[in-house]
């Protein structure tokens, strides 16, 4: 007897059955999920219970032509593994991956019980002891990968990183800004080429559930086995972005961004703070500017002041790097506060 199901390719389906996840007579109900813009996902429900689907897509769904490799597929599966044995609280369970296919299929975790870590951020529900404990998850995960031989090998990824982050991202804001562009691309240029840590690649909070045992990471993409500062910067950067469009959480999201970075530098061991810390506060105005002029722009800048107000604070940290991320954040509040009324 045949599955019965309205999964939206009979290959899906197969998939499910060939891994021991649902009997080839069990009924599945596959209902789209929202929020990425890489990939199909899918909850499906058995008979018994729920879990998720994720296939890649090679052309991403955003306005500007964005392409990248679906093996990305595969990294994500192994860089969830990775996450899963050395936290398994924090990363949904891996089930099953066909590697041909471009899927994966992980354990669904129900929204009531974890909400996204953005959606209490827009809603104004700021607690820094959320942000403390990404800032700490992140720190461990950095700190059991670096300077793993094996890690480094099989996450030399560097293709894809370079498709999925660094070009839209950098490169791309690069090329709408002249003044910045030799900036922007060293910088680029310096992050491809350090290789200390695994690097998730995608640590935003929309990619982060707070879970009743913690932060619950999702999306790994992009892993590659890089430079860790890319990680902290890029989580930062939402945290500084939404001060613009949640004024009245501005202090508890100040708070926040400086909870993150204390509590992850008390994992990382692997290397001097100073350094990493200094090359941290030089890529964020970079990531900042990025977001407003890049490939993809956070959709919640609608206003052109508070665009204009990123890229002011960006131009002037990017010719004026900072060494220490607290003067990032000084120097953004000091920009909101010099706006006229």
């Amino acid at each position: 007897m045949m599955m019965q199901s309205n999964s939206p390719d009979p290959q899906l389906n197969a998939f499910l059955v060939e891994h021991g996840l649902a009997r080839k007579d069990e009924a599945a109900s596959w209902h789209p999920l929202t929020g990425g813009v890489s990939s199909d996902i899918w909850r499906v429900d058995l008979a018994t219970r729920s879990l998720c689907v994720k296939r890649a897509l090679s052309t991403l769904k955003v306005s500007a032509c964005w392409e990248a490799p679906v093996s990305r597929n595969a990294d994500e599966w192994a860089w969830m593994e990775f996450a899963a044995q050395h936290c398994p609280h924090n990363v949904p369970t891996p089930l099953a991956h066909d590697a041909k296919l471009g899927v994966f299929a992980m354990s669904f975790l129900a929204p009531d019980a974890h909400p996204v870590w953005k959606q209490q951020l827009m809603d104004g529900q700021v607690e820094p002891q959320t942000a403390r404990a990404v800032g700490r998850l992140v720190g461990r995960l950095h700190a059991v990968s670096a300077d793993n031989g094996e890690l480094r090998e099989r996450f030399d990824t560097l293709d894809n990183f370079q498709a999925l982050r660094l070009d839209p991202y950098l490169i791309a804001a690069s090329k709408r800004h002249p003044a910045l562009e030799s900036r922007l691309q060293y910088l680029a240029q310096r992050t491809a080429s350090i290789r200390t840590a695994l690097v998730h690649g995608d640590v935003s909070p929309k990619n982060i559930l707070v879970g009743p045992k913690g932060p619950v990471l999702l999306d790994a993409e992009c892993a590659w086995f890089g430079d860790p500062a890319f990680d902290l910067a890029f989580c930062l950067n939402h945290l500084l972005l939404k001060c613009l469009v949640r004024p009245g959480q501005r202090e508890a999201l100040i708070a926040s961004f400086k909870a993150l970075t204390e509590a992850y530098f008390d994992e990382a061991d692997w290397e001097l703070r100073a350094t990493l810390e200094a090359r941290t506060a030089e890529l964020l105005p970079a990531l900042l500017l990025a977001r407003v002029d890049g490939k993809s722009p956070v959709e919640y800048l609608t206003d052109e002041a508070q665009r204009n107000h990123v890229r002011a604070v960006a131009t002037r940290l990017l010719l004026q790097p900072a060494g220490y991320l607290y003067q990032v954040a000084e120097a953004f509040e000091e920009q909101i506060q010099s706006r006229p009324a």
